[in-house]
């Protein structure tokens, strides 16, 4: 199939309409057959709780194509356990993880030809999300729901690519201490927008967030998951019940133990004790791994292996894990869906 006109090595994150999408709408107890759409906008009622009590939720995830052509989907399965899981923290209906995949895959053939390229560095990025609808003015869950599916081809979340930016500390809190800190809904991320507005005033790529109890932990950089790597050479990156658990993270953690015999953990990472890192990154969907250079804190930039230039652990988890994203490297971990 010949694709569209674009220029696949200079995309950016950024909104292109493309023809499909796929929705499907859950009334009086069940979902119904779901179709895919020509149209990118919705009607709502006014009264729908996703309007004013905020009852949604939204997942990311990427198809890649091969060397050979082939489209493949990476741990689509995941996203379905989490927005799954925070379907239930928002009272939502489940949607079935055949549903699920099935949508993706659905969108992503209906959008072939916006698949970049092998060998572009793009990517088609899909947008799966979940609403409460239906008229309803009391704070409770909704009587309908819509389930949909986007996508869009995408460049790299930071335009510096895996090269190291400089975050700062945020004085804010991401999320309440046993709030909605590990779902993934549209609330934890408008309340970053004005601390990550304030660290790009500063100059700064976005900001860590500290823990909302003690705001002594590392807990998420901006929109995706921290690790570092201690000069002892283990990856470590925090555990806590207000971080969403990121995919791309626990794919890291086994390729680091599988596939280099690293020691992983998660455990509390303490802001006052960067020393112990010889390198640090952010992790997730979007940016898969962007290099840590620097940590703003109380006054001090604290510089992990370089401003300038990718640690050698950071660059080869990073190289390991889009190999197995692109199909170059072996899926022992059954990881890959590939589009039929």
């Amino acid at each position: 199939m010949s694709k569209v006109d674009l220029d696949w090595g200079k995309l950016s994150f950024s909104y292109i309409k493309t023809d499909y999408r796929y929705i499907s709408h859950w009334k009086n107890g069940a979902w119904d057959a779901g179709s895919l759409v020509t149209e990118n906008t919705i009607t709502i009622a006014e009264g729908s709780t996703a309007i004013h009590y905020g009852q949604q939720c939204f997942e990311g995830l990427k198809a890649y194509t091969r060397a050979d052509g082939k489209i493949q989907l990476f741990r689509p399965d995941r996203n379905s356990a989490r927005m799954n899981a925070t379907a239930d923290r928002m009272v939502m209906p489940h949607v079935p993880e055949a549903k699920f995949i099935d949508a993706c895959m659905q969108v992503v053939k209906a959008n072939e030809k916006w698949v970049p390229p092998y060998g572009t560095g793009a990517t088609l990025y899909l947008r799966p999300w979940l609403i409460g609808v239906g008229d309803n003015i009391g704070v409770k869950p909704a009587p309908e729901y819509l389930f949909g599916v986007f996508c869009i081809p995408v460049g790299p979340y930071f335009k510096e690519g895996l090269k190291p930016v400089n975050f700062i500390a945020s004085e804010y809190d991401r999320a309440a201490p046993r709030g909605t800190g590990a779902a993934k809904v549209g609330g934890n991320y408008a309340a970053s927008l004005m601390p990550h507005e304030e660290a790009a005033h500063k100059g700064y790529a976005d900001c860590v967030y500290l823990d909302p109890a003690t705001h002594t932990k590392i807990e998420e950089v901006g929109a995706a998951n921290f690790f570092g790597i201690t000069k002892t050479g283990a990856f470590v990156t925090p555990l806590s019940p207000s971080i969403l658990p990121s995919i791309t993270k626990y794919s890291l953690l086994q390729v680091a133990k599988d596939n280099f015999g690293m020691k992983t953990e998660e455990r509390d990472v303490y802001i006052d004790r960067l020393d112990e890192f010889a390198e640090a990154g952010a992790c997730g969907t979007a940016a898969v791994i962007t290099p840590i250079g620097g940590l703003f804190y109380k006054g001090k930039l604290h510089v992990f292996h370089s401003e300038t230039e990718t640690g050698p652990v950071t660059r080869k988890l990073y190289d390991t894990l889009v190999g197995i994203q692109y199909g170059d490297l072996p899926d022992p971990a059954h990881w890959i869906r590939v589009v039929e």
